[in-house]
């Protein structure tokens, strides 16, 4: 008992400041929805899916390709595309800049082609990072040509969307850019092509009210959230709660908006069986 009373008791150690500085920033990463830590490391290896509850974190249009297509095999189309102002929105240039600065993207989407599992595709994906996955000019004109390759060459389009809505630096510009990309898709539906589309957290306004609802099979990650506008605008208007999984793939999936919800080690797999299910395995030819 006494020696009990001197035992050492075991405190938890508080970091200093000198060894918080030394930790390299991004070396840990916190999981907003379980709060699991984990190293970056880890989470990149486990395709930014949290290993504790299966949060999926949010990819830029970049990684989206590359965990997507065979290693090597994507030759991008209309790199050098940007975006002017138009309308000389205050402030619009500058958002621009710090956001081409930031995520290393000309706009939030990135087109070409490339193979899956050997199967040639036409791929798009949009990236959240840049303006919140605005659909402006640059996105629905870069969008609507990956469709025309699509069409040309007689290969199945994939569409990765995330998005806030329509740009509204842009204002009427952007919102054409709902229909300019609905009747690319509607050709390439006359023409029997097959477009897989991919939705993503978060997906919501022009986006969601056009191309990303248009697919022959439409499917989504786990808990991503989509819809046309926000629950609390809704709520609001309608004089109601809605239901705690209002707005998310799970409750879609539910109620007929989507066919599958499909995680992300499952994503490639998937995506190659339906390619098989659609098609013969033809040697890609690249360019356009």
């Amino acid at each position: 008992m006494l020696k009990d009373l001197f035992q050492k008791r075991k405190y938890a150690t508080i970091p200093s400041e000198r060894t918080k500085r030394d930790i390299p920033e991004g070396l840990m990463n916190k999981c907003p929805k379980c709060g699991t830590i984990q190293t970056s490391k880890e989470l990149e290896k486990n395709l930014k899916v949290c290993t504790a509850c299966g949060y999926h974190y949010r990819l830029s249009a970049s990684e989206r390709i590359q965990l997507t297509l065979d290693e090597g095999q994507f030759v991008e189309f209309d790199a050098d595309m940007i975006s002017e102002d138009p309308l000389q929105f205050p402030d619009y240039v500058e958002k621009l800049d710090k956001a081409k600065n930031v995520t290393k993207l000309q706009d939030a989407i990135l087109t070409g082609q490339g193979t899956i599992g050997g199967y040639p595709v036409i791929i798009a994906a949009m990236s959240f990072d840049f303006m919140g996955g605005s659909l402006g000019s640059v996105v629905g004109e870069k969008m609507t040509r990956a469709v025309e390759v699509a069409i040309e060459k007689k290969l199945p389009i994939l569409i990765y969307s995330t998005s806030g809505g329509a740009r509204m630096q842009e204002s009427i510009l952007s919102l054409m850019q709902m229909a300019k990309t609905s009747a690319a898709l509607s050709k390439l539906n006359e023409e029997g092509g097959l477009f897989i589309s991919i939705i993503t957290d978060p997906t919501f306004g022009g986006v969601s009210a056009s191309f990303a609802m248009l697919g022959d099979i439409i499917i989504a990650e786990p808990a991503a959230s989509f819809g046309f506008t926000g629950r609390r605008v809704i709520e609001q208007t309608i004089k109601q709660k809605l239901p705690e999984n209002f707005q998310t793939s799970e409750f879609n999936l539910e109620h007929g908006q989507l066919d599958k919800v499909v995680c992300r080690k499952d994503m490639r797999p998937t995506l190659i069986k339906l390619l098989d299910m659609h098609g013969t395995k033809e040697e890609a030819t690249y360019g356009g």
